[in-house]
């Protein structure tokens, strides 16, 4: 087999240094990197592109209930208005169908954690949920999952591959869990140990054969229901399970209408966007939460400590300047006003 014009091992030292793009042409042949060797080199790429944990799984359908889980979730009404959770079920029981030929899925997490600039018991204080203070989780995690997707094509140029967030019918949590990553905790999160839950998911499919990942990190819940009990609208109806009738991020982020039934306008204590409640009192992140290192993540003005005169008193282009590319922008200006008017009234 002809080798490549530049040393495999050279080119994977350089490139995982952050070096330029590498391109490949016929005339070039990639070197032959073993299933193994060409895992090792998934996994320290990822890591190097700042996600803070990796796990591969082979592409198959779910075994372990996950689907009959996910029905009876439905069956129930707990997705609320959200009718896009209906929407290609055969695709969520089955990720690898997905993209045609899928083999293999790289699991990953990135933290986003960004310290409170108030008071959380503050009622007074308005609040918006950590993820959505700096830029769009989507831009940013897809922008390095296809970084990933290309340093693959560079070690093996016939791979064929699609990353994913959540924009997908793909069922996140349960493929974390096992590609071992973490356990799903009774706030309906996936809690990573020694680290908590303000992580974001995000899938590769693959069309090659990797080593996978085969440890399953325990349930480390225990008894504890601290996030049961805190939340104020009892939204967390059973360990794992959220109903989003009663949950104030369905209603910030996705309800459509003007009015928010009594028990959650009454309960917002200053929620605008979002709710960390479940996820501020988990001992998880109480003990192991430290501030993300993702530049993107970083909270912007109007995020950080938010103040009724300044979010009330934007007009449609500033609202698109000041949370452009941020989730906040899923609402639109009348939801966020709305949100606004109903936690300060």
């Amino acid at each position: 087999m002809k080798r490549a014009s530049v040393s495999g091992a050279l080119f994977a030292v350089r490139f995982l240094a952050g070096g330029g793009p590498f391109h490949y042409n016929e005339s070039m042949t990639a070197p032959p990197y073993s299933q193994s060797e060409l895992t090792r080199l998934i996994k320290e790429k990822a890591l190097a592109l700042g996600f803070a944990k990796v796990g591969i799984v082979p592409a198959a359908a779910f075994q372990n209930g996950e689907a009959a889980h996910l029905q009876a979730w439905l069956d129930q009404g707990f997705h609320a208005e959200m009718e896009w959770m209906v929407t290609h079920y055969d695709k969520r029981k089955d990720p690898g169908s997905l993209m045609e030929g899928t083999r293999s899925i790289v699991c990953v997490a990135m933290n986003y954690f960004t310290p409170d600039a108030y008071d959380p018991s503050d009622s007074q204080a308005l609040k918006i949920a950590k993820y959505a203070r700096g830029t769009d989780y989507h831009y940013v995690l897809k922008e390095r999952l296809k970084a990933l997707l290309t340093y693959v094509q560079t070690l093996q140029p016939t791979v064929q591959g699609r990353a994913l967030t959540d924009s997908a019918p793909i069922m996140e949590k349960p493929l974390a869990v096992q590609a071992g990553l973490g356990w799903m905790g009774k706030n309906g999160n996936l809690i990573l140990p020694g680290m908590g839950s303000f992580f974001f998911l995000g899938e590769l499919l693959l069309d090659i054969d990797l080593d996978y990942d085969t440890a399953v990190v325990p349930n480390q819940c225990g008894n504890c229901r601290r996030c049961l009990d805190a939340c104020p609208t009892e939204a967390i109806v059973a360990p794992s399970v959220v109903d989003a009738n009663r949950c104030i991020a369905y209603w910030t982020i996705e309800y459509k209408g003007e009015v928010f039934p009594a028990p959650i306008r009454e309960n917002l204590n200053g929620w605008v966007f979002g709710c960390d409640i479940c996820q501020d009192v988990c001992p998880w992140n109480v003990k192991f939460s430290r501030p993300t290192a993702e530049e993107a993540f970083q909270p912007r003005p109007l995020t950080v400590s938010p103040q009724r005169e300044a979010l009330m008193g934007l007009d449609e282009e500033a609202f698109r300047e000041v949370f452009r590319k941020s989730p906040i922008k899923r609402p639109k200006l009348q939801g966020l006003r709305r949100n606004v008017s109903l936690a300060t009234e």
